[in-house]
């Protein structure tokens, strides 16, 4: 379909809630999303495509043909999105990357010898599950904990089929299991065992070390002391994995804390599992910064507790996010029992919800390179100054002292870094006075005269073109380019009290804040403080040329070729002012050393 069509198409909808279904020429789908009113929502992506982001324009300029369902309710169009992005996995949704689901521990009281498993999934086959676990890894640390904590078989032989077939195995001798393959182990003891471990697993610790200290203590009034060691050991051993907290978070735990951040290339969505007031796991899921934050975090609560099978009692919000009442419900459909959605105000909830987005932060951070960091400090800060991303900045600043040595700097930062190869330094020319508008006027027309001749070292164009001062100053590059007839982005660096660059300034007057955001407030102030130490730099080169050369002009009979002289044997004038007549002389004639030695005599006098 062509554009025209599509937006025909969309015109048509209904206004109704429901789902729509982006397609590309393939009939892939690229996109899904809901809408309490399809027609004002989808005819949206067909209006003015300059006012999308870019990767809606990316994304609507890939769109073939669509479809829509039309939902009874927003709650059906809800769930039915849900569905939809899990099945097609769609390109341009945000996605969990790992959404196969959680491991899970399985135990089946039904049979005979029930065994702990780790399985991928619930299954519906009345047997008891417990997670889900973070990793496999976790969960096979969980299983083996309890295996070695109540002895438990952990070799691959079928009971009863296998018992008194074969001698016990090495995790017998250790120490590690009790030998249920031989015929003296009882089939009360086994089953006991493994309530034991069900208890556990449901987080039960007290109760199982309870039942254990009574069996131990019944054992030792009947003198069975060897049976009450035994039970000592298996004691200490439950005290010490209820002490870990092994159980897992997501099937313990009674609220979760969401927290989101931001980098200048990585988000993070992470979730704190507490119970009790204790922190017991973390789970998160970093992605590239995505256009609206809202959004994003919506999609991926909803694929994170989808795909879990489980949901919290309470779970806590950094920000209002769309439909949090109507996701509640679709938990609490899902799941069996209520979960409540809230931001936080006030209070200790509040701190949690700051923890959880310190650690979205560093997980976020840590897998931010450098060069990431530079790249989305750039496209940050096009977006703030309503440009493309900048490439190529330039910056100018002029120096001078009541009015002499009149000079100005450019500095070239490519790709957020200094490039000094390109950096330039002019001598301001025809000023006799101080006139900072005259100066950046001449120095900017002068460096584009270059450009447009073609000149070597000139022949780039910057991408941002900064000028050190207020609207003043920006104005008056911009009028030194139109007189060249060129056109660039050009902003004026407006200082704080503290000589830091706060905000920049178009030539219109409008300035943009840039101290809020540390990492574009942190880029213009190394711009700014090289463009200055560069120009004062050079300045007081001009000036320390000046100065040295004018005062041994004044001496009689020192002309050019006894000033070098002078200068590279003394090194400076304070050594050739502080020098004797003798040293004097075995350099000059005697007249002119004579000179030398009595000018600088007559300026201490």
């Amino acid at each position: 379909m062509t554009f025209d069509e599509l937006k025909d198409k969309a015109l048509s909808l209904p206004y109704a809630p429901g789902v729509y279904i982006m397609r590309d020429k393939t009939d892939k789908v690229i996109y899904v999303g809901k809408a309490k009113k399809l027609k004002n929502r989808v005819s949206q992506y067909f209006q003015d495509t300059a006012s999308h982001t870019p990767k809606t324009r990316i994304m609507v300029s890939k769109i073939d043909h669509f479809d829509v369902i039309v939902a009874a309710s927003e709650f059906e169009a809800l769930v039915l999105e849900c569905s939809l992005i899990k099945r097609y996995l769609p390109k341009y949704n945000i996605l969990l990357k790992d959404d196969k689901g959680y491991p899970y521990l399985r135990l089946n009281m039904k049979e005979a010898y029930p065994k702990i498993t780790l399985v991928s999934k619930l299954g519906d086959d009345g047997a008891n599950y417990y997670g889900p676990y973070g990793s496999r890894g976790v969960t096979h640390d969980v299983m083996e904990a309890l295996r070695q904590t109540l002895r438990l078989p952990d070799c691959n032989k079928q009971f009863p089929r296998d018992i008194g077939k074969d001698r016990p195995c090495l995790n017998y001798h250790m120490g590690q299991c009790d030998g249920w393959c031989q015929p003296n182990r009882g089939y009360a003891e086994y089953r006991s065992r493994m309530e034991q471990a069900k208890r556990l697993l449901s987080g039960d610790y007290k109760a199982v070390a309870e039942d254990i200290r009574q069996q131990m203590l019944t054992a030792a009034e009947k003198l069975e002391f060897e049976l009450a060691a035994s039970l000592r050991d298996r004691l200490n051993a439950v005290e010490n994995l209820g002490q870990k907290q092994l159980v897992t978070a997501g099937s313990l735990a009674d609220t979760d804390v969401i927290g989101y951040a931001e980098t200048e290339a990585k988000a993070c969505f992470a979730v704190l599992h507490f119970s009790g007031g204790n922190l017991l796991d973390k789970d998160y899921e970093v992605i590239p910064v995505p256009e609206d934050k809202e959004a994003a975090v919506s999609s991926l609560l909803k694929q994170y507790y989808l795909s879990r099978g489980l949901a919290p009692k309470i779970v806590l919000l950094p920000f209002e996010i769309e439909d949090s009442e109507l996701f509640g419900q679709l938990l609490e459909q899902q799941f069996g029992r209520k979960t409540r959605l809230k931001v936080p105000q006030r209070g200790d909830n509040v701190r949690l919800v700051e923890l959880a987005v310190k650690n979205a932060f560093e997980e976020a951070q840590r897998v931010t390179s450098k060069e990431e960091k530079i790249s989305g400090t750039l496209i940050l800060l096009g977006k703030m100054l309503a440009i493309d991303p900048p490439k190529r900045i330039e910056s100018f600043d002029i120096s001078n002292i009541s009015g002499t040595d009149i000079v100005a700097s450019m500095v070239v930062f490519q790709d957020g870094k200094p490039r000094k190869s390109d950096y330039k330094r002019f001598k301001v020319e025809g000023l006799q006075d101080q006139d900072d508008y005259a100066s950046m006027r001449q120095v900017v027309k002068r460096r584009f005269s270059h450009y447009l001749a073609g000149d070597k070292g000139f022949a780039e164009a910057p991408d941002l073109l900064l000028i050190d001062g207020g609207i003043a100053h920006a104005n008056t590059a911009v009028m030194a380019l139109e007189e060249l007839g060129l056109r660039l982005n050009v902003f004026g660096m407006v200082k704080d009290d503290r000589h830091r660059t706060r905000a920049l300034v178009t030539p219109e007057g409008e300035e943009i804040g840039i101290d809020g955001n540390q990492t574009v407030f942190s880029l213009i102030g190394n711009i700014q403080e090289e463009t200055h130490r560069f120009a004062i730099t050079y300045h007081r080169q001009l000036r320390s040329k000046r100065l040295r050369y004018s005062e041994l002009d004044s001496i009689p009979g020192i002309g050019p070729k006894r000033k070098q002289e002078l200068l590279k044997t003394f090194n400076s004038l304070t050594a050739i002012g502080q020098a004797t007549l003798p040293e004097l002389e075995r350099l000059l004639p005697k007249d002119a050393a004579l000179a030398v030695y009595e000018h600088f005599r007559k300026k201490e006098e």
